[in-house]
């Protein structure tokens, strides 16, 4: 029970370090940028593009992405709704949301998720984009918890999340090929 509360603690920490400063809103606008380039649209547009531009390789990356997306969706659905997890601005009056979340709970991120299972797939089919597809789904995250719609341990949950489902189908595919 201790291990939970010092995540508790760390946490809110972290929370109050992003949320309580002077450039608050300034950063919360940059972030809410970021934040977009990880909605679902953008990843459908990479997935297609490679698809048609990118021979066979573009090909196994849509598959695997396909696959992984239909692997993660229901584990975050069933993650998010089991632990009903408050998002940082319900469970503290000092935390603002910049941003109205699509859902009602907070743990996992589910944009993080997603932005470590597109790394995870782009990377591995373009491994020359491994350090930008890094760099882009870490900003993704933390963009989340600068919105004050996430706490750190939700974007650390929902990178695993979003890798090992990459991981997973990229693994499956290439037993089928």
């Amino acid at each position: 029970m201790r291990s939970v509360e010092s995540i508790v603690k760390l946490d809110f920490a972290f929370s109050q370090f992003c949320l309580q400063h002077k450039f608050n809103r300034q950063v919360a606008r940059v972030s809410k940028t970021v934040s977009q380039t990880g909605d679902g649209l953008t990843y459908l547009l990479i997935g297609f593009l490679c698809y048609l531009k990118g021979g066979d390789i573009g090909k196994l990356l849509l598959l695997s992405g396909l696959l992984a997306f239909a692997i993660e969706l229901p584990i975050y659905w069933v993650v998010k709704n089991s632990f009903r997890r408050r998002r940082p601005s319900e469970l503290c009056q000092f935390f603002i949301s910049h941003i109205t979340p699509s859902d009602r709970y907070s743990l996992p991120s589910g944009h993080t998720a997603a932005a470590f299972l597109m790394m995870t797939v782009i990377s591995y089919y373009y491994p020359d984009l491994l350090m930008f597809t890094l760099i882009w789904a870490s900003l993704i995250g933390l963009s989340r918890i600068l919105l004050g719609v996430h706490f750190l341990s939700d974007v650390l949950i929902g990178a695993l999340l979003g890798f090992s489902t990459g991981y997973a189908s990229i693994q499956f595919v290439k037993a089928l090929v």
